[in-house]
């Protein structure tokens, strides 16, 4: 059995084509999970809306718990700590995480950079090795084979890798660099743009947008049904 982490970063609370001035990243994180569960009932989702519930941003109790060895936490270190456990917990579970995210000012919002910087733990979910002071990261993450699905909207064009605009895109690299330094490597990129030009240019990216949802779906349950389940110690 498959569990889906989904995750909704964008301020806006509706989907778009069905509420005013609805989301179209909600658009596809929809599509997403609605079309996995119709043909995988029995798999499970945990659903979390960072976009009208962000997570805390991390303060210098957070930091100062975090960083303290487990053993020498006080209480205090431990309230700290608890939403970034709740999170981390919920990250841990899941076989693919599902994040749907706008574009906003070249980068993530605010609220997800929040649910970032929660996750990215050492200790947690990636761990210090101090005999290797050039790359002493290590992601904790690794045990089975994790995949994430990030599924943008952009008001511009042309702004994926390669593309003329790519410049000013920091959303998808921001988000492989924190995702693969906690140990997910498979990311999987799909993208609606054109959202400030409206018109055929949207509805095009849109209908592309959906098709590409659609077939990643497909593609990702054939290669989760082929892998094998881990197997208890």
């Amino acid at each position: 059995m498959t569990h889906i982490l989904h995750i909704d970063a964008s301020a806006r609370p509706g989907i778009a084509g069905t509420d005013n001035h609805g989301s179209h990243s909600r658009h596809l994180t929809y599509q997403f999970v609605s079309q996995w569960q119709s043909s995988r009932p029995q798999d499970t989702v945990t659903y979390r809306d960072i976009g009208q519930n962000p997570p805390s941003i991390i303060s210098h109790d957070w930091i100062a718990s975090a960083f303290a060895p487990e053993e020498h936490r006080e209480s205090w270190m431990k309230d700290a700590l608890t939403e970034s456990d709740h999170l981390i917990d919920e990250l841990i579970a899941a076989d693919i995480v599902v994040i749907g995210t706008p574009l906003y000012n070249f980068g993530m919002p605010a609220a997800l950079k929040a649910w970032v910087d929660q996750v990215v733990r050492p200790g947690r979910t990636v761990e210090f090795d101090d005999t290797n002071p050039i790359d002493p990261y290590i992601p904790k993450l690794t045990d089975r084979k994790r995949h994430a699905v990030v599924l943008t909207a952009r008001g511009g064009v042309n702004m994926a890798p390669g593309e003329e605009m790519a410049h000013m895109n920091h959303l998808e690299p921001h988000l492989a660099t924190a995702l693969a330094f906690i140990g997910i490597t498979r990311v999987h990129y799909i993208a609606i743009e054109g959202q400030e030009v409206g018109g055929e240019v949207l509805a095009k990216s849109v209908a592309a947008a959906i098709q590409k949802v659609e077939t990643l779906v497909e593609e990702l349950q054939v290669a989760l049904e082929s892998t094998p389940s881990p197997q208890p110690a």
